[in-house]
């Protein structure tokens, strides 16, 4: 196993790593909308939707993966409500290349942010 990690992302906000490469496969930890200096973008879930793609793909290459790489994400959102305005601006990460996703409403999230997402994906070799 190797950790992976970049400060083009936020640092882990707790005893875990921002992600792992097992077997040309790399496991993100879930991802919220903490700029990488730690400040927190407090705006709707569509500006906050746009900030945990900016800390997933800083991730991914700090893995040596990418968006288009992906396999899977896992999508937590605080309320279901904003699914189709969360989905708006997903769509504009996975246009061609669409992964497996898992979207669920959690009862609370980190920092009682909007929405957090994990990733799996491929490794490039």
């Amino acid at each position: 196993m190797k950790n992976v990690h970049t400060n083009a992302a936020p640092q882990a906000i707790g005893p875990y790593s921002q992600g792992i490469i097992v077997n040309n496969m790399f496991y993100s930890s879930g991802q919220i909308p903490l700029r990488a200096d730690g400040t927190l973008v407090t705006g709707d879930v569509k500006e906050q939707t746009h900030q945990v793609f900016q800390n997933l793909k800083a991730v991914l290459e700090a893995a040596n993966a990418s968006l288009e790489s992906v396999v899977k994400t896992t999508v937590f959102l605080k309320d279901m409500n904003d699914f189709e305005a969360f989905n708006d601006v997903y769509a504009q990460y996975f246009s061609v290349h669409k992964p497996a996703r898992s979207c669920v409403q959690a009862a609370k999230l980190p920092k009682d942010v909007a929405v957090e997402i994990e990733v799996i994906a491929l490794v490039n070799s």
